[in-house]
């Protein structure tokens, strides 16, 4: 009966220390696997990946509402109001050339345009993200006609190739603008749309005009271009910058930091206090196995005694 009991008291200390070392292993873990794992930078042989998003085209396009076919205008830029599929950008074109662009939103769509001397034929074509253009709007002809500009000899005209152009946040973005008639030097007024002040700039002659800015956040920025000659005429242009990447990322960034923080404090206090809670059991059975072993000594040292 004396042999049982000692041998029983000898593995409670180990077994014990493994219960509490198996417990901190199995509390820990997951709180290790909170922290992110770094992506590795791109090593020496290795490949990589590029992906491409495939998609149909738009299948419905915009529609122009207002101004009416065959009205007459004696001004410039006018306004152009209509409906379109939501979340698209909506580009109108002035007899095959495009004079503005903008998104749509909420279903529908408004922007100014500048109109040519003459018969205006509107239209508007509608593009996702991949760029890829929706089917035709109707033609909407209108007649501009404005006899103060025969005094100054030139009507202006302001246009681009592009109706949207991108660059990432915090990389500046170039836009190439084309001016035509009218008499230098002229003067530019530009909106990037993002709250700074206004940019003024100048431009001796008529031809290529580029534009450049830096958005420091993303987004999609309306872009407004106002153009005046040294006669006072002016033309108009309103198109579409996006600014690429994460939006609010300083924002969000933070917050999560935070978030992952706390948690992470969180949890391992809960070994913590797994350890605390076994250390007294521990020690009290770690003393009653030292007085168990103690107490075998002596009576086997009092049995060698009598026997001897």
């Amino acid at each position: 009966m004396v042999h049982k009991i000692r041998f029983s008291a000898q593995w409670i200390l180990p077994i014990t220390i493994g219960m509490c070392l198996l417990a901190l292993f199995v509390f820990v873990r997951p709180a290790s696997a909170i922290n992110k794992i770094p992506e590795p930078n791109p090593k020496p042989g290795s490949y990589g990946l590029e992906a491409t998003k495939t998609q149909a085209p738009p299948t419905q396009g915009a529609t122009i509402t207002t101004p009416g076919n065959g009205s007459a205008s004696a001004s410039s830029p006018i306004t152009v109001n209509g409906i379109c599929p939501n979340g698209l950008l909506v580009q109108i074109y002035n007899n095959g050339v495009m004079v503005g662009s903008v998104m749509c939103a909420n279903g529908s769509f408004s922007l100014q345009v500048s109109l040519f001397a003459g018969v205006n034929e509107l239209s508007a074509i509608v593009y996702d993200e991949l760029d890829q253009p929706g089917p035709t709007s109707n033609i909407v002809t209108v007649n501009y006609t404005d006899t103060r500009f025969t005094a100054f000899g030139a009507l202006i005209t302001l246009t681009s190739s592009y109706g949207r152009r991108s660059a990432p946040a915090s990389s500046q973005l170039s836009w190439p603008l084309q001016l035509s008639g009218g008499t230098g030097p002229y003067a530019f007024s530009i909106d990037w749309g993002d709250g700074t002040p206004t940019e003024l700039k100048s431009q001796a002659l008529s031809g290529v005009v580029a534009i450049a800015h830096t958005y420091k956040k993303a987004g999609i920025y309306q872009v407004n271009v106002k153009v005046t000659d040294v006669n006072g005429v002016s033309a108009f242009l309103q198109v579409v910058a996006l600014a690429s990447g994460r939006v609010d990322s300083t924002t969000t960034g933070a917050t999560d930091t935070k978030k992952e923080t706390g948690t992470t404090t969180k949890i391992l206090w809960v070994p913590a206090l797994v350890a605390l809670v076994l250390l007294l059991p521990a020690y009290w059975l770690g003393r009653r196995s030292q007085l168990v072993s103690l107490r075998n000594k002596m009576l086997k040292e009092h049995e060698n005694y009598k026997a001897s």
